[in-house]
């Protein structure tokens, strides 16, 4: 219901929605545009554009003359708030040695004339410059003083504000504010709570600050009794604490409070809609974001679609994104976006979705406010769509890199099998950090290569890198996987040197190790000394007693999991219907089937039919199963007939199943080499051995062959691999000289 309104969700205001060539062509034509001035900042005089013009080629005399003929023509006060502002103006515009000649040759200053320069001082970064002005003003008032406590703070000089603060002569509010906000940007909050408690005198961006304060810094207890106290709140009021609650993870909370606004505006719903966003909520922003559009005259800003585009990365949908980027354009928002984080958030969006070009387009655009996060999501979306040549030569090119980018890339080799490049580029990458060195592990367990990643394990501790959690189950998993008990053991006893408790994930790793090792006693150990358990710690125990043959045990577990209150998924039944299957309790697997579709409402994949194929083939009740089969909703695979042709081994009586069971199987895989050897057993366990050679003959001119059955052993740290019939080994004569003597 919610995913086909969100499909409706629509950032187009035309009625069609636009294509693909349209996005690109409009943002040729919009490059093609020459860039106007930007509408707040107020056009120059003519005037005023000489007067700035003579200044910046320090021409100083000319300026001054020009300024004579002005005095000439305006009253003494008026020329003054003239220029005044004509200083503000250039300081804004970034002309701050400009404003500073200007302000030298004006014929005459007052304080605000001062404040003027000293905030134009100030706001370019120049602090040296104001506090020499301050220091020369002839007459301050608290603007002055607050400005440069302003200034002070924002450079970090805390000890200089505070001495400042309690010098000042007189203070206002406005004074008391400012002191504050500094603190609170400089992470002073509870002496900013000082402050606070000690203004007589308080106004609603007084409370506004504090709340922020606190919002910010995820203390939302403190926040709520300020807001609850608050008297009159504005809407500043309100979005501080949604944001703050979102920020601190608290996004119900935040939604609750949003629901109660008295009145909203777009900063209030864009806070809503990214605390969704930012918190994985990526539905929720979608929804809210439509419920926004058509409920309300909100017109959505350059942070909302930044939020959005996160929002449409997280849910997978390309066709929305488009349209997002679309109203983007057709908004004017890029030429807004000063600090790029509207671009960077679609080149995000782009990479998810494997949509390279755009990705790149928008990335070329405008290169400069591209940081190493952007660089980043280009490489990982290269490497998602198999594009590692593309990856690899913008890794080759970005100026600046950093562990994710070699990271990532590594990880892209490593997941394409290319594991000698991933080594390569491993031995290059300047700093090693423990994520790195993970990365190269779980590659190489990924492909197999089990001894490899021992080798780097052991690496990674000479280095000095402390192994992460994930290190740990990786190599648990790997262990496993090999059956490799001593190994796993090893790891598990230097873990606990280096670790007084283990996290969640890594006990589920010991339970899945333990008991693929055959130690099933270490891991329901483990199980039962864990603090707290997940579907994952449950399954993997169940799994273990299941595959060693313990079915009451398993069901024991099952039911102490369901009084637990965690909920069974697929592989929980998965697990329960093994262990009836292998202990033929046929009216226990089928209660269960029954109930986890009807009772769980866990949907029977493919592997709990072959379990239920199993389980009544296994009882003898082989006629059952194929009535099983035949009643299945879909079309049986090849791994349906080939678990009844399974099932028809364990009787002499049904060979009619078998072969009916045999020819569909090979109709769909004719090169089904177990098929072909359990139809021959069954066809010798009832003596018709013309059919048996004539299938043997068939078997031999298709060329199937039967997989060997293998063992291995661990001795001196080296796996010895036998396979049935195998006499390759170098020590074989030794090996069956032994076993005949103890015959």
């Amino acid at each position: 219901m919610r995913a086909s309104c969100l499909r409706n969700v629509k950032f187009s205001l035309s009625k069609t929605s636009l294509d693909l060539r349209y996005y690109f062509l409009h943002l040729r034509s919009f490059n093609s545009q020459p860039k106007f001035h930007n509408a707040h900042y107020p056009r120059l005089t003519y005037s005023d554009s000489q007067v700035l013009h003579l200044l910046s080629r320090n021409k100083l005399q000319d300026a001054r003359n020009l300024l004579d003929n002005m005095t000439q023509r305006n009253p003494r006060h008026g020329l003054v708030v003239h220029l005044t502002s004509l200083v503000t103006k250039y300081s804004k515009y970034g002309f701050v040695d400009e404003a500073k000649s200007l302000f030298e040759l004006m014929p005459m200053r007052n304080v605000v004339t001062y404040n003027a320069m000293l905030s134009g001082f100030l706001q370019n970064g120049r602090l040296s410059d104001a506090c020499r002005l301050f220091e020369e003003m002839p007459e301050r008032n608290v603007v002055s003083w607050t400005a440069m406590i302003c200034g002070l703070m924002d450079s970090g000089k805390l000890y200089e504000a505070k001495r400042l603060f309690e010098e000042m002569p007189e203070r206002n509010v406005v004074s008391w504010n400012s002191m504050i906000v500094g603190l609170i940007k400089n992470g002073e909050v509870d002496e900013a709570r000082q402050i606070f408690d000690n203004i007589r005198v308080k106004n609603v961006v007084s409370w506004n600050a504090m709340i922020a304060g606190y919002a910010e810094s995820c203390r939302m207890g403190e926040a709520r009794v300020l807001f609850e106290e608050m008297e009159e709140r504005n809407v500043a009021t309100w979005t501080s604490m949604i944001a703050g609650y979102c920020r601190a993870g608290e996004v119900e909370e935040g939604y609750f409070l949003f629901q109660g606004m008295p009145e909203r505006n777009v900063v209030s719903w864009t806070a809503m809609i990214g605390g969704f966003a930012w918190n994985g909520l990526h539905e929720e922003a979608l929804l809210l974001f439509k419920e926004m559009m058509e409920s309300y005259d909100v017109k959505p800003n350059g942070e909302t679609f930044i939020s959005l585009a996160y929002a449409c990365a997280g849910m997978r949908f390309p066709q929305l994104g488009m349209q997002l980027h679309a109203q983007v354009i057709v908004n004017s928002l890029a030429y807004d976006d000063y600090d790029g984080r509207l671009s960077r958030s679609l080149i995000h969006m782009y990479s998810s979705f494997g949509i390279m070009d755009f990705a790149h387009y928008i990335f070329n655009k405008n290169p400069n406010i591209c940081t190493v996060q952007s660089c980043n999501a280009m490489i990982n979306g290269y490497i998602r769509i198999g594009r590692l040549e593309e990856a690899q030569t913008l890794f080759d090119t970005i100026p600046i890199r950093d562990e994710i980018s070699w990271t990532s890339l590594i990880d892209g080799y490593l997941s394409a099998g290319q594991v000698s490049k991933a080594c390569y580029l491993f031995s290059g990458m300047p700093d090693k950090d423990g994520v790195a060195w993970t990365s190269m592990i779980s590659g190489h367990v990924q492909n197999e290569l089990f001894a490899e990643a021992t080798y780097l394990f052991s690496e990674m501790l000479a280095y000095g890198i402390s192994p992460l959690n994930s290190t740990y189950s990786i190599l648990f998993g790997a262990a496993g996987a090999t059956a490799n008990i001593d190994q796993g053991r090893q790891i598990h006893c230097m873990l606990i040197k280096m670790q007084s408790e283990l996290d969640l994930i890594v006990e589920n790793s010991l339970i899945s190790m333990y008991a693929k090792c055959g130690v099933i006693d270490d891991a329901y150990n483990i199980f039962s000394k864990m603090v707290s358990r997940d579907l994952i710690s449950w399954n993997s125990i169940i799994m273990g007693f299941s595959h060693h043959g313990l079915a009451s045990e398993t069901l024991k577990l099952f039911e102490s999991m369901l009084e637990s209150g965690t909920h069974p998924n697929s592989l929980t039944f998965l697990g329960v219907l093994s262990a009836c299957s292998h202990a033929g309790m046929v009216s226990k697997g089928r209660h269960l089937f029954n109930a986890m579709r009807d009772v769980y409402a866990v949907q029977p994949e493919l592997e709990h039919h072959v379990c239920m194929i199993n389980l009544l083939g296994r009882a003898g009740k082989v006629k059952e199963a194929e009535e099983y089969v035949l009643r299945l909703p879909f079309e049986p695979d090849h791994h349906i007939w080939g678990a009844l042709l399974g099932a028809c081994g364990f009787g002499e009586t049904n060979a009619d199943i078998a072969k009916s069971a045999a020819k569909r199987l090979l109709e769909l895989d004719p090169l089904n080499g177990p098929g072909h050897v359990v139809l021959c057993n069954i066809y010798a366990a009832n003596s018709w051995h013309v059919e048996e050679q004539k299938l043997r003959k068939e078997m031999r001119l298709k060329g199937v062959r039967k997989v060997p059955g293998c063992s291995w052993i661990m001795l001196s740290g080296k796996v010895h691999m036998f396979l049935s019939g195998d006499k390759v080994h170098p020590h074989v004569s030794e090996i069956l000289l032994l076993l005949f003597k103890n015959l």
